[in-house]
């Protein structure tokens, strides 16, 4: 799976980076959007994602460079012939926002949308392809909220030079045995799936974040994640400035993903002083003053377009 950031720049697009928005591709497929800033449909078909694969959006915060590309994107899917439901989980609001907007501009969708309105601290919201989604708050200027995307048990890596060397014939054989299934061959050999597979794997847990200058709240349920997505909109310097305005400073975000004691942390939602190429400081002196708070984690720098690889 992997998660292509489709926009992250704060509060304004630059000549550099769109506002926020990020795709999850899900193993078998399927994409999961979190947030949807103005102009998310154009950034979608430029990093070669298909709208119509889109089965969830997950909206962190009512703020426009957060909310704005909705209805466009919406339209969007439904022009790529999706007829499949379409589930939005977002804070109060979310629904009058759309149900306003598209009534307004006579918008008919040819598929169905489930909204969800979180309410409440810790809410379980769904579970799809193995996956389970909590919702947490977060302090920022206005209601807003950090997911846990947790995966269940997967099974181990299939390795399919090992069934070839045993004779396994390809098809329905090797999904039995990347289940769990032992098989029987045709010339009565029986083969155990850790004789293909290696030991089942736990699964992976993502924390994706909103805006915010204290994500505490989501600490416990985020603890150990695979990987965690957080706002870094401004240098170490200007920690009052990032109180003021409900955002985090590299040394806030690197602070926290060593408490959580997250394996990767990626940077993102960028003021648009470090957007411009030769500005001073850069979004490199960003990424080093938040990998210098925590040592332990990987720290990486989210960029328009790029993906990162979920394993």
């Amino acid at each position: 799976m992997k998660l292509t950031f489709l926009g992250t720049s704060a509060g304004t697009p630059t000549r550099e980076r769109n506002v926020t928005a990020q795709a999850l591709t899900l193993d078998h497929g399927a994409i999961w959007l979190l947030d949807c800033g103005e102009a998310t449909q154009h950034q979608f078909m430029r990093a070669g994602l298909k709208p119509g694969r889109c089965e969830r959006i997950l909206i962190t915060h009512l703020h426009g460079d957060h909310v704005y590309g909705l209805p466009g994107m919406l339209s969007c899917i439904d022009i790529h012939e999706r007829h499949e439901p379409l589930e939005i989980i977002g804070p109060v609001g979310i629904r009058e926002l759309l149900t306003t907007v598209l009534r307004i501009s006579e918008v008919h969708l040819s598929y169905t949308v489930h909204i969800t309105e979180i309410t409440s601290d810790g809410q379980a919201l769904a579970e799809l392809a193995g996956w389970q989604v909590a919702a947490y708050p977060l302090s920022h200027r206005v209601t807003c909220w950090g997911y846990v995307l947790r995966e269940g048990p997967r099974p181990g890596r299939f390795h399919r030079e090992r069934a070839q060397q045993l004779g396994i014939p390809e098809g329905p054989l090797y999904r039995q045995l990347q289940n769990g299934d032992e098989i029987r061959l045709a010339d009565g050999r029986i083969i155990a799936p850790l004789a293909v597979t290696d030991p089942p794997r736990p699964g992976r847990v993502i924390v994706l974040l909103g805006d915010t200058s204290d994500p505490s709240a989501i600490a416990t349920a985020a603890h150990g994640c695979d990987l965690l997505v957080c706002e870094t909109t401004y240098d170490a310097t200007r920690t009052a400035k990032a109180q003021e305005w409900g955002h985090s400073t590299t040394a806030m975000t690197g602070g926290f993903a060593a408490r959580i004691a997250a394996k990767t942390l990626i940077v993102t939602h960028f003021s648009s002083r470090y957007s411009e190429q030769g500005s001073t400081p850069s979004v490199a002196d960003l990424l080093a003053e938040t990998r210098a708070a925590c040592p332990d984690t990987q720290v990486l720098a989210a960029a328009d377009l790029w993906s990162h690889v979920i394993d």
